[in-house]
């Protein structure tokens, strides 16, 4: 007699809010090579940006962000938005994705690894002075 076990529902909940509300580097080069219509917001600031971003990502600050809501696409018509900050270290995406999830946006993602992994898996980097890209970490990434 073979005994199974029920999933359970708890954690099957809770991964899948996670990835419905959370995102990482990989998948959102992936969705964009893909042709997906994806908003990716950088909230961090002047400096930060100019050192490095996800090309195509709009710069709106986080102390900027909801007084700059109208920069952004309304939310009836429910565009993909995905934030970043800096990293893993760094909770400026999710104060930002929780901003706009208040402000009625319903598509909503935060790149987990932020900018700091974006780089790191060895992604094109949008700069002050031009595009770029940093050498796969092999802690990160496959190494080419």
């Amino acid at each position: 007699m073979t005994v199974t076990t029920p999933p359970d529902q708890d954690a099957i909940a809770h991964f899948a809010a996670r990835l419905r509300y959370e995102t990482d580097p990989s998948d959102v080069a992936a969705a964009r090579t893909a042709g997906a219509d994806l908003l990716l917001i950088d909230v961090r600031s002047r400096a930060a940006w100019d050192q490095g971003h996800v090309p195509g990502a709009r710069h709106l600050p986080l102390p900027e962000l909801v007084e700059r809501l109208g920069e952004l696409p309304p939310p009836k018509d429910d565009p993909h938005l995905v934030v970043y900050c800096w990293g893993p270290g760094c909770n400026g995406s999710t104060r930002g994705a929780l901003a706009l999830a208040r402000a009625g946006y319903r598509n909503v993602q935060e790149m987990i690894g932020g900018f700091e992994y974006w780089a790191r898996e060895g992604l094109a980097v949008g700069t002050a002075t031009g595009r770029t890209r940093h050498p796969v970490d092999p802690f990160t990434a496959p190494v080419p």
